[in-house]
């Protein structure tokens, strides 16, 4: 819903910046997440994570109570019947562009969901980066992350979001490359740091310029379609991380594969039907 709010609160171009930075809290959650809570775990046990998460959850209730007034327009408001909610659902289903978005989103969102499943194992076990470095390591995909999404900020309303998008896209597609390429010639753990940082880093700018072509394109059902394009984003990281576990162990092209199965599929959703959103 929070993408629908911001909508609701800018146009376009606006729109895309604003949601940079929220998409990069959302991608950053489950990145520094498990961090925060093996360091819980261990300090405090394991119910301690739970209290954490209650405590948070009271505290985010009250801000949302207190700080965000209702943003959706009187006009624009719609009454709550289970067929104007299906018909919404089958139309943007039924849209090549809509969904061309979603799934470019999507899909460079689910990357990172591969490098989530195998990239300690691939970094400690294949490489012998201790989990001290690799801590560091991990620390560079945020660091890039950051730094992609201050750069959409700065220029998306100069550019605007297809060109931002296509620059997100082109990184994102050279980084799986990359990957590729690192694991044909064997160039070991600097073979593959790089091209997965580059990867991580643009995942901000796909995902806030995607949601910002989407949403303009549906004011009147914002929240629909943004809570179709939230369910897709994680079904298909889901599915992905699962594909990655199914597959051989042991070695680090699950991963790499998957990864850059993720960067074309990305762009070829864009590419082939989202382009004129």
């Amino acid at each position: 819903i929070i993408q629908a709010v911001v909508r609701d609160m800018f146009d376009r171009e606006d729109f895309a910046r604003a949601m940079s930075f929220v998409t990069l809290v959302v991608t950053l959650a489950p990145l520094v997440a498990p961090m925060i809570g093996g360091h819980l775990a261990i300090w405090f046990g394991w119910r301690s994570i739970f209290w954490v998460l209650a405590i948070f959850a009271m505290i985010v209730m009250a801000m949302v109570t207190w700080m965000i007034p209702e943003t959706l327009a009187v006009e624009n408001r719609q009454p709550l019947r289970l067929g104007n909610t299906l018909r919404n659902y089958f139309q943007l289903c039924r849209s090549g562009q809509a969904m061309g978005l979603i799934f470019a989103g999507a899909f460079s969102f689910a990357g990172m969901f591969a490098f989530l499943t195998a990239g300690a194992f691939v970094y400690i076990d294949l490489y012998g980066v201790t989990p001290n470095e690799f801590g560091y390591l991990f620390g560079l995909n945020i660091v890039a992350m950051i730094a992609m999404t201050s750069l959409n900020g700065r220029i998306v309303k100069k550019v605007g979001s297809h060109a931002m998008l296509r620059f997100g896209l082109f990184i994102q597609l050279m980084a799986g490359c990359g990957l590729l390429i690192g694991w044909l010639l064997d160039w070991g753990l600097w073979g593959t740091v790089p091209f997965v940082v580059l990867f991580v880093g643009t995942i901000s700018t796909i995902g806030s310029n995607t949601m910002g072509l989407l949403l303009s394109g549906y004011p009147r059902m914002a929240g629909t379609a943004s809570s179709l394009a939230g369910t897709l984003r994680f079904g298909t990281g889901s599915v992905i991380g699962a594909i990655v576990a199914a597959m051989p162990s042991g070695v680090a092209w699950p991963m790499i594969f998957m990864m850059a199965a993720c960067s074309v599929l990305s762009a070829g959703f864009y590419w082939i039907f989202g382009r004129n959103a």
